[in-house]
């Protein structure tokens, strides 16, 4: 909602009244006495009319005689309130504040973005950023960021997981646009249902998230926003292949249709056919897979009336085979002829975003979000079969306004949703429907120079859950030049989905056992914690070039959470916490322009994160407690017509990992108590010929390191001790690949 609302701010706003104050307002250069600031705040002090300059620097405000005293502010200078008792023509000077720089990251604001001010821990990663790898879809598209951890979720399916401090996925909200997205039936595969090159930018936000988006954020939120068709290319290609036999197209056509309209039509298609078995036993390495995704997307806006909306239709089938390298589905599934599965899904969503805006008071907007979607999945596992049909409604009402002046804000607003779902484990029905009503106040108050704060509070009934209350805080405070010290505290509550958020458990010879009957869901509890957060960013110039380094450390402690015990080979349960559970996250980034077009950016991270589970206290497994990340990346300067060198390396070293109890199992089917440490190297280089081609290579895991055994009795794959669920590396070894660009 905040991006509608700032598109709609910064235009003219248009006013009926005769005696108004207008004028001009400035950068103060002595070079240059004329550089308009485009965006800039005027408003009444105390009153609820105000404006935003034009991109000449004009502005023009209604005169109202019980109000002297007209503020003027802009992201980045001073402020200054002038006396004004007549109308009349007012021409000002802003004088740049020193203290506080908006963007550390990069040059031009196009890759990653930190800012100073904001009171939650966000970062934007922008399409440049993006660029830096093949970037497929948005569970690829974290890389080079390290904020986000990819690990892989089984030995079969190729399917990434992320992780963001020391917590899996299930545990951040996911939003397309503020929408919550990947949820639900979608959790395992979501991330892979939204192509890159559709990812306009992402803000990554760690900690408790904002409680206008929901309940449901317990280590963070993860927000994508896609291209708009009003400002994309009006036609994009974009073609991908790789050794391993994946191939992919992506076409964008965009038209705007007047001056208020525009559309755009996004088809994605990926496909591999090749059988792929490097370590030779028996298994695919990746899966053989189809799909098909197909988005049509509507952009309004009209400015002087106030008015902005999107509204977005989309279609997907994807089909994946995963098995035995010889397994036929036609002859062999439901079978022992050999071992295979087949997951078949089947999407339909929809969203639209309507955002008023007041034209006399730009500070003040409505704003209405809802989406609906089904999502069928049929798939089997070797003798295991789950399906699971997933219709969801969700529905948002907001409204923004001041208090006093623009510096304090709040938002406000109701929420409703429904979940059915029809799931289906073998011959056990778990389908259920989960409805609630939600009810939320923000209230944000920002003095760049010093001091910011966000404090929340929701009110939620749920059918299974009950009525809880959800409160966030968020406060930034600057102690000194280029410093940044936040600090953040929030509740999470959630319905865990135990059997669409671990399906890596139907690849396996385990017995599912749910040691509870005493909750709503599953007869399992909803999950409790508690974030908290401390963050620390300070700016600094060395080599007269700028860099930042950034500390931070947060804490989730559950109140209940859904232990899913793997310590016992012969069976997975699922019981409620009963004692403590917590994971604990440090970081260290470091990222500096070291030359003219060289950039560096390196961090270290450390997890500690601990359940007790029914055979004791143990640190969660499949994790790696010391995490180093670099990113090494060099851009030619771009000639006129664009044309340029772009190249990119990465590091990920990831020292030892837990690994689940093997001890019970026959010798041969025993695993060490930890892996080995090891390290991954990726690498890529972009030649630009023009502003409108450009081709890439690249390469993944070009140390070529992998797993050894990945798949625990791959030599019996219905015998009792198979397993594919204990993955700590690649499957794959050393990828090459190799694509282009071509926009219009």
């Amino acid at each position: 909602m905040r991006n509608l609302f700032i598109i709609a701010l910064m235009v003219p706003l248009f006013c009926v009244s005769q005696d108004r104050v207008e004028g001009m307002v400035m950068e103060a250069n002595t070079a240059e006495k004329h550089i308009a600031l485009e965006g800039a705040n005027v408003y009444w002090l105390y009153s609820q009319t105000g404006t935003v300059t034009n991109a000449e620097g004009l502005f023009s405000i209604p005169y109202l005689k019980e109000y002297n005293k007209l503020v003027i502010s802009y992201v980045g200078f001073e402020s200054d309130t002038l006396l004004v008792d007549a109308p009349k023509k007012v021409h000002h000077f802003l004088q740049p504040s020193n203290a506080l720089d908006e963007v550390v990251v990069q040059q031009k604001r196009d890759a990653v973005q930190k800012t100073f001010f904001s009171a939650q821990n966000v970062i934007t990663v922008n399409s440049a950023e993006l660029l830096k790898a093949a970037c497929c879809n948005l569970s690829e598209s974290f890389e080079t960021n390290p904020a986000i951890d990819v690990n892989f979720s089984d030995a079969l399916t190729g399917t990434k997981q992320i992780q963001m401090l020391g917590l899996t996925s299930p545990y951040l909200l996911i939003t397309q646009e503020n929408i919550p997205m990947v949820r639900g039936a979608s959790q395992a595969y979501g991330l892979t249902f939204t192509p890159g090159t559709w990812v306009e930018s992402i803000q990554i936000t760690k900690g408790a998230g904002s409680v206008v988006n929901g309940y449901e954020s317990i280590s963070g939120q993860i927000n994508t926003e896609l291209v708009k068709p009003l400002t994309d290319n009006a036609i994009f290609i974009n073609g991908y292949g790789n050794k391993n036999g994946r191939l992919e197209l992506n076409t964008h056509f965009n038209k705007k249709l007047s001056d208020k309209l525009s559309t755009g039509l996004y088809i994605h298609a990926n496909r591999r056919d090749q059988k792929e078995d490097g370590n030779a036993d028996g298994f695919l390495d990746a899966p053989l897979a189809n799909q098909l995704n197909v988005m049509s997307r509507w952009q309004y806006q009209n400015p002087e009336m106030g008015w902005v909306s999107f509204f977005n239709v989309r279609f997907l089938n994807d089909e994946k085979q995963v098995g035995e390298s010889n397994f036929n589905p036609y002859t062999d599934k439901f079978t022992t002829n050999a071992w295979g599965s087949e997951i078949d899904t089947r999407r339909f969503d929809t969203s639209v975003k309507l955002g008023y805006v007041f034209p006399e008071m730009p500070f003040q907007s409505f704003g209405f979000q809802a989406s609906y979607s089904i999502h069928k999945q049929d798939s089997y596992f070797g003798f295991n079969e789950y399906n699971i049909n997933h219709e969801s409604i969700y529905s948002n009402l907001l409204f923004n306004s001041i208090i006093g002046d623009t510096q304090s804000k709040f938002k406000t607003g109701i929420t409703f949703a429904y979940d059915g779902y029809d799931e289906m484990v073998n011959v056990t029905d778990y389908s259920r429907v989960d409805t609630s009503v939600g009810a939320f106040f923000e209230y944000s108050f920002t003095n760049l120079e010093k001091l910011s704060l966000t404090a929340g509070l929701r009110a939620d009934t749920h059918n299974r859950l009950g009525s809880f209350i959800t409160p966030r805080l968020h406060v930034r405070y600057t102690p000194w030049e280029k410093a940044s010290l936040r600090g953040s505290v929030g509740r999470g509550k959630r319905a865990a989905n135990i059997f669409a958020e671990n399906q890596q458990l139907f690849a396996s010879a385990r017995q599912i056992n749910i040691q509870e009957t005493s909750g709503n869901v599953y007869g399992l509890k909803a999950e409790d914690a508690w974030n908290y957060g401390v963050s620390f960013l300070q700016g600094f110039n060395w080599l007269e070039r700028k860099g930042n380094i950034t500390i931070d450390f947060y804490k989730t402690n559950f109140k209940n959470q859904i232990v899913v015990d793997w310590e016992n080979p012969q069976e997975i349960s699922f019981y409620n916490l009963d004692g403590k559970s917590y994971a604990n996250s440090f970081q260290l980034e470091v990222n500096h322009k070291i030359l003219k077009n060289v950039e560096f950016r390196t961090a270290y991270k450390y997890y500690d994160v601990k359940t007790d589970y029914k055979s004791g206290s143990l640190q969660k497994p499949l994790q790696a407690q010391h995490r180093f990340f670099a990113n090494l990346g060099y851009n030619t300067t771009p000639k006129e017509n664009g044309s340029q060198w772009r190249m990119d390396y990465t590091l990920h070293s990831l020292g030892k990992q837990r690994l689940p109890n093997t001890s019970s199992n026959p010798i041969a089917y025993q695993l060490n108590e930890y892996s080995d440490s090891y390290s991954l190297m990726n690498a890529q280089i972009t030649k630009v010929f023009s502003k409108k081609f450009e081709i890439y290579l690249g390469g993944e895991n070009l140390t070529n390191y992998t797993q050894n055994n990945p798949i625990l009795g791959s030599d019996n794959p219905f015998g009792a001790n198979f397993d594919t669920s204990m993955v700590y590396a690649p499957i794959m070894g050393r990828m090459f690949y190799g694509g282009f660009r071509f926009k219009l």
